[in-house]
């Protein structure tokens, strides 16, 4: 049985799977009401929040923030466009596929019973009954300057409201000045005066005020709005003269609901607005004085609904500050889990049919012990195993462990800076990964797994420059495979993931992509796979622990490894962590009575002042010794372990010091190479490269030394133990 044989709607379907917040995209809507899942926790999340906002209708209320918070990727943008549809009274949407039939949003989860709970239901048709404009928009695509020179919140606050209201978007001033027009009634007949002046509609020219800033002075004075003199001092100085403040906006909305009779409402439906505040304190300030004035002014007829990664509690805990009173501006406070997202994906995408569920239920019992011992990860956060034979039937071809990652791995990878501009204009939901990654592998039989690589296929093309490039190149690199280039790719999925650690145990899991995967063979095909990646210094190693490079990465390395570390540094180094850090004792304590002093070296370095009569030797990987010129190694037949024993034995006792050869710890050796290649670099260089960069060093210095005293100290431990 094929993969995409199993599933009851077909994978690769067309499935709305980025939510753009603030696109037009009527001819999906259908869809997406119709596929929408309402998980148990979604329909608690729709309870509350039309609970309270029914509050705004039925009474006064002050209590007009919700916050909505969520992993990226967990489907609130999701959950807040579809408030934006339901609370729409205009809307209608028509079936593509059946022409004809025409539905409500609200239709959806009544007569689909999406949300069997009546009082919740009787909310929601109360809601979208209610006269409303809806503003839905993502904050960081409607602000108009640079990352480092952002809107104020109320100055896209401002430009959203005039947007829905048909004003001028660009220059707030026209937009004023548009206002005045239509309370004097005179609006239509300067548009139309416009038009005959200038030969472009007033709304194609409004845009270029610079341009046509003599034709706008013409046309006020033609329709006796303005003097010529009053007219060109106001176009000289209106962008100057133009002022808002939170007050006077709250003041319009309120006015403006007024004028749209009895219990209209205004929704402004925020995405994203935790990511475009940061860890800028004034918009904090700004958010929160238009929550309160809104809510002070419009007493529950104007609403402010905000989706944020973080909620609100931790960025507000984050910034030091007292921000008490914004905290009590957004009491409503909705969190999306990541149960959720399983749940939509299962029942919406990976819903099988009866055959297919039947046949995965009956395989599962005997692959159980195999399925469940291959998932275990070391060294890592929690992460999901199969729980039982339903579980595998549902989720097959995944496995349970991706969903957690998955979120975990976009989280850091945006929060880096890998995702570029594109990614902001709306999530790249969990779902359309989980799809594109099932139709990859729908041409499989059922004894295949999908591995955690295949989720970089759809993420490529919304990548940051510096990193999907580095993927490119290896696919290009002749002393790389396939095989390779899919490790990378899982590399990099989890290059800032905290709760994962990338060993080679980890990386076996993720790259599992059989049921009866032989992992030993596996492991070893990893091993050689990430040997030949550092070499490409594609990655880096950091004890037993890979890491993806990106390419300013990259340089960095190839620099540091260029720095020149002689032997003698390398011992001295070895021979400070050894007699310093793991046994830093100055004399012998034979008993309570008796302390003798004792030397310290390394092959033939001496660790200070060789002048007592006993000692510790330590001998490296690096130096030449020849076991047969010692004259108690007689066992020529014996292993070469026994040998070295017996060997060193002999030694000690003429040379009156405890020898101890660290013949098979070349690993350790190459490991304090690193650390003094790094330390150098950082020395000679560290003020030349980014902070990021040289802090991710710094970090990396300090493991790598923790890990080499560990070692070392691990080795000298069992060294000691055989010698006695």
């Amino acid at each position: 049985m094929q993969i995409k044989t199993m599933f009851e709607k077909p994978i690769d379907r067309k499935i709305k799977g980025v939510i753009k917040v603030g696109q037009k995209d009527e001819e999906n809507i259908f869809q997406e009401l119709d596929e929408y899942v309402v998980t148990d926790e979604l329909q608690k999340h729709f309870r509350e929040f039309f609970n309270v906002y029914n509050d705004g209708i039925t009474t006064s209320t002050d209590d007009i923030g919700v916050w909505i918070s969520g992993f990226f990727g967990s489907g609130k943008s999701h959950f807040l466009k579809i408030l934006s549809y339901i609370l729409n009274s205009k809307l209608e949407v028509e079936n593509k596929d059946n022409p004809g039939e025409i539905r409500r949003p609200i239709d959806f989860f009544k007569e689909d019973n999406k949300i069997p709970d009546s009082k919740v239901i009787a909310d929601m048709i109360s809601s979208s009954n209610i006269s409303t404009d809806v503003i839905l928009f993502n904050i960081d695509t409607k602000s108009e300057n640079s990352e480092s020179e952002k809107d104020k919140i109320l100055e896209v606050f401002v430009k959203v409201f005039n947007e829905i209201r048909g004003y001028a978007t660009e220059y707030p001033f026209i937009a004023d000045l548009e206002k005045k027009l239509e309370k004097e009634n005179l609006y239509d007949q300067f548009k139309s005066t416009f038009e005959s002046i200038n030969g472009e509609t007033w709304e194609d020219g409004r845009s270029e005020f610079l341009f046509n800033s003599e034709d706008i002075v013409e046309t006020l004075v033609k329709i006796n709005f303005m003097s010529e003199e009053s007219a060109t001092r106001w176009a000289d100085k209106a962008e100057a003269n133009y002022k808002i403040s939170i007050e006077k906006f709250a003041k319009e909305v309120e006015e403006y609901c007024k004028s749209k009779g009895k219990n209209h409402h205004v929704v402004f439906l925020v995405d994203e607005v935790g990511q475009y505040i940061g860890e800028d304190t004034q918009l904090m300030l700004n958010l929160q004085s238009i929550t309160e004035e809104l809510g002070s002014k419009c007493h529950g007829k104007a609403w402010i609904i905000v989706t944020s990664q973080q909620n609100i509690d931790s960025i507000v805990n984050v910034k030091g500050n007292d921000f008490s009173k914004i905290q009590g501006r957004f009491k409503t406070r909705l969190s999306l889990s990541s149960a959720n997202v399983d749940e939509v994906i299962r029942k919406r995408l990976l819903l099988k049919n009866p055959t297919a569920f039947k046949t995965l239920k009956a395989s599962y019992p005997p692959l159980e012990p195999i399925l469940k011992n291959n998932f275990t990860f070391t060294d890592s956060a929690e992460m999901k195993k199969y729980a039982d034979a339903d579980e595998f039937a549902h989720i097959y071809p995944f496995v349970p462990y991706q969903f957690n990652l998955l979120q975990y791995a976009l989280t850091g990878i945006r929060e880096h800076g890998a995702l570029g501009k594109g990614i902001g204009e709306g999530e790249r939901s969990m779902l359309e990964l989980f799809q594109e990654s099932a139709k990859n592998w729908m041409n499989h039989d059922e004894d295949r797994l999908i591995p955690f690589y295949t989720f970089y296929n759809p993420l490529h093309e919304k990548l940051d420059h510096s990193h999907k490039t580095v993927i490119m190149k290896a696919e290009k690199n002749e002393n790389l495979n396939e095989f390779d280039v899919n490790l990378l790719k899982a590399l990099f999925l989890i290059k800032y993931v905290k709760e994962l650690k990338a060993n080679l145990d980890n990386l076996t899991i993720l790259m599992i992509s059989h049921l009866d995967e032989d992992i030993p063979d596996l492991r070893k095909k990893i091993s050689k796979s990430v040997d030949r990646l550092e070499n490409e210094t594609l990655i880096s190693k950091n004890a037993d622990t890979y890491s993806f490079l990106t390419n300013e990465e990259q340089d960095v390395n190839r620099e540091i490894k260029n720095e020149r570390v002689e032997l003698g540094e390398v011992l001295n180094k070895a021979s400070d962590i050894i007699f310093y850090d793991i046994y830093d004792e100055k004399k012998f304590r034979y008993n309570n009575r008796y302390n003798f002093g004792f030397n310290k070296a390394i092959d033939t370095i001496d660790s200070g002042m060789h002048k007592n009569d006993v000692g510790i030797r330590i001998i490296s990987p690096y130096y030449d010794f020849n076991l047969q010129t010692s004259p108690q190694s007689t066992l020529t037949d014996a292993n070469e372990d026994e040998k070295i024993h017996n060997a060193l034995k002999g030694l000690s006792d003429e040379k009156n010091e405890v020898i101890l050869y660290l013949n098979k710890d070349f690993t350790v050796f190459k490991e304090i190479t690193e650390i003094l290649q790094i330390e150098k670099y950082l020395r000679i260089h560290g003020t030349e490269i980014k902070r990021s960069l040289r802090d991710a060093k710094q970090e990396e210095l300090q493991d790598k030394s923790s890990s080499v005293v560990i070692l070392l100290e691990k080795s000298l431990k069992q060294l000691i133990k055989s010698f006695l």
